[in-house]
């Protein structure tokens, strides 16, 4: 991050300790680098447009309404509707190191648009839920790969100063509201499966992956009961939550797998058969794609842990 932000702190000017902030714009947006280098409680902030804040360095403690208050980390975002107060405490900053968050307020008109066009990609009837927006409630990220990786192209295409900045942002921001409208809509269906099964189809087929994830689960039969054709099923779960289902009901599997391990005395290769996959190898191949370990590897860091 220090690399990123090195033209940044080389041309910004310092004219207060708390809140300092650096603006760089394009067509449609506005990209802020925040800097507090004391510590400050109850620093209130407001912004006219839906706002996309992210943590850079340092920690922040987030006071909004109709949430409660959090720690707020390097590597995490918060979407913030338009006009809406904040209060924010900085129990770290100093001089030596500043607490900095980027703040990118995007056109609500270009919002919309990209909003709008995701929830033509999603809807499978009209009638059915699923308009997602951005503008409704506060919604935290937590740690989210892509979304931080898009944050630091952000932060790049911005500082750069490149002719060809607006139409590189333009990318990016259409990429970035994407990828968090996925994640609300995937929170929200996980989360809340239930209170969508009667008016959502890919509710209903997650509550089906749940019920039966140490089964053999075929996507044509998930397609059938969806009633959806194989290959729309498929685009409309991809679409809709960012993931395949194969790959959704591969890291449902890798999670529990994970409980297994921690939780039972079982062996390694009979929980690769109690959590739906046809045998140890293909397990072991999927669990370290997915941990970037083996199975074993992670049962043996675990009793280390516990000195066994």
């Amino acid at each position: 991050m220090d690399r990123l932000l090195k033209k940044h702190n080389k041309e910004r000017k310092l004219t207060t300790l708390v809140e300092n902030f650096t603006t760089y714009n394009s067509s449609y947006s506005e990209l802020s680098i925040f800097e507090t280098h004391q510590v400050a409680e109850q620093v209130s902030l407001q912004f006219d447009y839906p706002v996309l804040a992210s943590m850079l360095t340092g920690k922040k403690v987030f006071h909004l309404e109709d949430m409660p208050a959090f720690d707020f980390m390097p590597g995490e975002s918060v979407i913030i509707p338009a006009n809406k107060k904040m209060l924010i405490d900085f129990p770290e900053a100093t001089l030596d190191n500043p607490t900095k968050c980027l703040a990118l307020t995007i056109d609500p008109k270009k919002i919309s648009e990209i909003v709008d066009s995701f929830n033509e990609s999603t809807i499978i009837e009209l009638e059915e839920n699923g308009k997602w927006t951005l503008d409704d409630n506060p919604f935290h990220l937590d740690n989210h790969q892509g979304i931080q990786l898009l944050v630091e192209r952000l932060i790049f295409t911005f500082t750069e100063g490149h002719t060809s900045k607006d139409v590189f942002v333009d990318l990016i921001i259409k990429e970035l509201i994407i990828r968090i409208l996925q994640s609300k809509a995937r929170k929200t269906l996980l989360g809340c499966t239930d209170e969508y099964l009667s008016d959502h189809r890919i509710a209903f087929a997650i509550s089906y992956i749940k019920k039966h994830l140490t089964e053999k689960i075929a996507i044509d039969k998930l397609a059938d009961k969806s009633c959806m054709s194989k290959s729309h099923f498929f685009k409309i779960f991809k679409n809709t939550l960012g993931i395949s289902p194969v790959d959704y009901i591969t890291a449902e599997r890798i999670k529990l797998s994970k409980h297994l391990i921690k939780n039972s005395t079982l062996k390694i290769s009979e929980i690769a058969y109690k959590t739906g996959f046809n045998n140890p190898s293909y397990f072991n191949k999927q669990f370290k794609r997915h941990e970037h370990i083996t199975p074993g590897e992670f049962k043996s860091i675990l009793e280390k842990g516990r000195g066994t």
